[in-house]
């Protein structure tokens, strides 16, 4: 069986377990935390960051979109109107255009210092950068969100998924991300009803239900996260 290295509350990691799930592949997952730097990890991906899909024959495929691609050439094809990347290229470009969106400014933005600062800070050591949250950051990150929600409902004003007319890695992407904040109680759902509606269009697919039964020690999510209807 494939396995998965991954940390339950990075948005990335949860981005491909949603493409997994979408596809129905199961995987084994094991939990990474790659402030550790564990020797055995690093030599699956020196870059020691996470996700990171190892699957005979192909070996260890690191990092969220490569693992996408792999994922679309070696299944894509047999999947017709399920397929998460499209055929038609500009329908692939915008697909990857909002990939990178997500997975790369909206995580610089928001993702990345909610999820260090609240989370992974209270696992680290001071060796590791442990230590309080930087409340500076934290305010940025939320201020930053709100522009990432109103650009949600733009798109969506004009479309009826993120990328065009069915559901694509695009949507996924930016749902992972999401979802990993609103955990953290973080999303201001009422600055834009139609990113809402989406996003609980979202998390009421089957893939969405190992993300809302994720829970991590010594912190509660809010009593909407796994509310289908919030």
């Amino acid at each position: 069986m494939a396995k998965l290295h991954h940390h339950p509350i990075c948005p990335h990691s949860r981005f491909v377990r949603l493409v997994l799930g979408e596809l129905g592949l199961e995987v084994a997952l094991e939990e990474e935390r790659v402030w550790e730097r564990r020797r055995e990890f690093l030599a699956l991906n020196p870059a020691g960051t996470i996700p990171v899909l190892s699957e005979d024959p192909i070996g260890a495929v690191p990092g969220a979109t490569v693992i996408a691609e792999y994922l679309d050439e070696t299944r894509g094809q047999t999947l017709g109107e399920r397929r998460l990347l499209p055929e038609e290229q500009a329908s692939r470009v915008e697909v990857r255009r909002l990939m990178g969106w997500f997975l790369d400014k909206f995580d610089a933005e928001v993702s990345a210092f909610l999820v260090t600062e609240k989370v992974f800070k209270r696992f680290m050591s001071s060796a590791e950068g442990g230590g309080a949250p930087d409340m500076s950051l934290i305010r940025a990150a939320r201020t930053n969100l709100r522009y990432h929600l109103k650009y949600i409902g733009w798109l969506l004003a004009g479309r009826n998924w993120l990328a065009g007319s069915r559901m694509t890695y695009a949507d996924l992407a930016a749902a992972a991300q999401l979802s990993s904040v609103d955990f953290l109680g973080d999303v201001s759902w009422d600055e834009d009803e139609t990113a809402r509606t989406w996003y609980s269009r979202l998390k009421s697919r089957p893939s969405f239900r190992p993300l809302l039964a994720d829970r991590i020690a010594g912190i509660a999510p809010p009593k909407h996260y796994a509310d289908l209807d919030f």
